[in-house]
Order: structure tokens, then sequence, then C-alpha cells
């Protein structure tokens, strides 16, 4: 007897939470309706992760969640409709990896330096970056310490946070949870136990966004390494996530740690695996572009998306339709005044008509800025049916090239033309986004 199709969800609650691996073979929640909501409770990502080891991923993101009628070959339109900041308080700063204690990657292959469990259980004991024992044997099984760190208290309002002096500091390490705000799911061990406070009295603005959304690869991987950044360094090793050069194709770079991805922005994501599995985590508070730390203030929070699919789009990477005071300078649509210049101007050298255009950011990611930028040119042009250089031009003159993460995750942006982008169903974006009719 066959057993009955599961109906689609208007909407899918997550609290749930992946041991820090990817696997397409894994079941997903779900589904969410085409065009329903997915509404999450997220795990900060990096630091308390990357301290506990038996996360074999260096992140802790979301259970997948399937969407109806989502396809290999299509895409799926992510509109980010609410990021809330519920951590209190937390801690960052530049890593050091610990010899020893990792088998070629600190992020994705922990193991303990004394008895050599691979990904080994830990218990809490005390404070400080020595907390972090082996259950098994009782060593100092930490992956990562700092070079320089510190811990970030919010305002109650969310807009602004203070560094703070080693007394608060540790008086916030004894009570690390309530104050990281960690979903009761969470397994990660929070990295507020570790007290750092080398800034002391720093006064940062909270903008937060998501530093991983997107979908399931298409081969199991560990979250934090799917982009071609932090995948390359899969490329040959001997733990068990490693792949072949062939294989990060795989990927679907939903680490993107692009400080656009923010509530209002629309992230469109390839589909590689059936059903898309929609996953996010990593909430970041705030970040400079570039990360260029290596970490920032990961937080828990809650997030609201809506979900969307466009079928056949065949896109290798993610799309990012920005809010509009997060474009560059010279890629923000043109006001009435700008255009009845260049209306006159036109007409004074004999053209006839201008090129309608709207904004669009292409991610590319690669294991250095050089081949990230060359990775997001080439998906721009086969996108939009253009040569390279064309694309290269259209950044030059009417976008720019930013830094998502160092070493390897850029944005190309640029002003495409209107009947491009309505040629690959991306009209309805557009004219939501920037108001202008595709």
């Amino acid at each position: 007897m066959a057993l009955p199709l599961r109906t689609a969800d208007e909407t899918v609650f997550v609290d749930r939470f992946t041991d820090g691996v990817l696997d397409p073979e894994q079941p997903m929640l779900g589904p969410v309706r085409d065009g329903g909501h997915i509404v999450a409770n997220t795990a900060p990502g990096c630091w308390g992760p990357m301290i506990t080891p038996h996360l074999k991923g260096g992140h802790e993101v979301t259970v997948p969640v399937a969407v109806e009628g989502a396809e290999v070959g299509d895409a799926v339109a992510i509109r980010i409709k609410d990021i809330t900041v519920t951590s209190i308080a937390t801690a960052s700063g530049n890593d050091r990896p610990m010899e020893g204690r990792f088998l070629d990657d600190p992020y994705c292959a922990a193991r303990c330096p004394q008895c050599g469990t691979m990904y080994p259980a830990t218990r809490l004991e005390g404070i400080g970056p020595e907390s972090v024992r082996c259950a098994n044997c009782g060593a100092d099984a930490t992956p990562f310490t700092f070079t320089n760190g510190y811990t970030i208290v919010f305002d109650a309002t969310r807009r602004v946070g203070v560094t703070v002096h080693r007394e608060a500091a540790e008086a916030i390490a004894r009570d690390a949870a309530r104050y990281a705000a960690l979903p009761a799911r969470s397994t990660q061990n929070p990295i507020l136990r570790f007290a750092p406070h080398d800034l002391v009295g720093v006064v940062a603005r909270l903008r937060p966004f998501l530093g991983q959304l997107g979908t399931v690869p298409a081969i199991r991987m560990p979250d934090s390494h799917n982009a071609g950044d932090f995948g390359s360094a899969l490329i040959g090793k001997r733990h068990e996530f490693a792949l072949a050069p062939e294989q990060l194709a795989h990927r679907t770079d939903g680490h993107m740690d692009c400080d656009a991805v923010r509530a209002g922005a629309i992230v469109i994501a390839p589909v590689k695996v059936p059903g898309a599995g929609v996953y996010l985590g990593d909430m970041h508070a705030l970040q400079g572009d570039g990360e260029i730390a290596g970490h920032t203030c990961d937080v828990s929070g809650t997030v609201t998306l809506q979900v969307e699919v466009i079928k056949g789009l065949n896109i290798d990477g993610p799309i990012l339709l920005p809010v509009p005071e997060d474009l560059p300078y010279l890629a923000r649509p043109f006001t009435e005044e700008e255009l009845a210049r260049a209306r006159a101007l036109a007409e004074q050298w004999g053209l006839r008509e201008l090129e309608r255009t709207a904004p669009i950011s292409v991610i590319g990611t690669g294991p250095d800025l050089n081949s990230a930028t060359d990775n997001g040119l080439e998906r721009a042009a086969r996108l939009l049916g253009m040569s390279v250089p064309e694309v290269k031009n259209r950044a030059t003159i009417t976008g720019a090239i930013e830094i998502a993460r160092h070493p390897g995750v850029v944005q190309v942006t640029f002003l495409a033309p209107v009947d491009r982008l309505a040629r690959i169903g991306l009209g309805p974006y557009i004219e939501a986004q920037y108001g202008i009719k595709v």
C-alpha cells in the first residue's frame, strides 16, 4: 500500500540543527509550499561550533527544508522578511588553530590530542580557553584559540554593542548559554565561556545578516565549506570529507558571509538536489566587508523567510538582489532627474533610445579573491548571455566588485539590461525590489 504524499505546509518552523554536515541523503523538514514561509531560531556559527569537536563542519546550521516543486536545475528565490538578534552578548576574534588537535582541517576533522578520538564529545570545566575538555580522557581539546579576542554586549534594542573588560567577560562566561540565548537543541559549546577581553570599550553598530543562507549541495560536505574558498581546503585531504577538484562543482555557495544578505534582500539560490533544501545559520550581528579578522559577532536569532521556485533558471551559484541602500553608488537605479539629463544628452548626440537597466549582484567564490572574481564574472556572463569582457565593462562603469569574505567570496554587481533579466524570469523580483518595470 502506497504511503500518502506529504502535504506542503504554509509555514515550516525550524529549531533543529545539523551536526555541521550538509548531506543530500539526509531527510529534510517540510516541504514548505511554493510561496510559503520558513521561520527559524538559529544558533551562533563560527566560534561556538569551532570549539565543539563533535560538530563536523565548523558551523551549526538549521536542518534543511524541502520546497514544494523544486527540481534540479530550478532556483529558489528566498526573500528575507526579518532578522532579529536574540543574543545578549557574544565573543569573537582572530583565531589560531591548535596543532595536534585535528587531521588536516581544524574546522571539520577535530581530534583529541591525548587519546586520539576523532570528533570527541566534550565537557566544560570552568571558564577560559582551556575549559573545553575531552569527555573520554579529560584533555584540553579545543581545536582553536584566540590570537586577539573580545566579548561584546548589546543594548536592549540591538542597535549598538560595547566590548567589555575582564571582570564583565568572566561574569558573562559563567552564564554563557543564557547570554548567548542558545536555542534549546543547539549542542555547541558557547564561545562566551572563553571570556576573551583584548579589546575593551570599543563601540560598534549592529546590522545583522546571515552568513549562511542557501540550498543543499549535491555532495556531502561540511557546512562552513560550502563555498569555493573554504571548499578548496577539502581537496586532497586525509579526512572523511576530502574531495577531488571536480567535486567542488557540487557546492551551492550557501556560506557567503556577505553583509548584504540581510532583512529586505532577496537571495536566489541554485537547486542541486530534489526539494532544494533551504538551510540557514551563522547569523552575524555586524561585519565590515571582507570579514578580515576571519570571524565576527556570531549570535543567536530568529529569522523569517519566504521561498518561491523559479523554474529552469539553472544557475551554478547565488544571485543577490540587495536592498537599495546596499548597492554600490554606480549600480543604484537612476532617478528621474538623472534619466532626464541622460535623455537630453542622448538626443544631443543623435541617440534615439537609452538602454533600460536594473541592478543585479552575482556571487563568485574561489580559493582567492582573483579566482572568486573570475568565477563571479563567468557566472554573470553565462546568466545573461554576455561575454566576460562585456560584464567587466558593465561592472566597471555601472557597478563594483565587492569583497564579501576574504579570502574568496565576492559580489559582482552592475546594472544589467532589463530585457535580459525578464528573459530569465527575474522580472517580478527586480520590480518588487527596485520598482523598475521589467
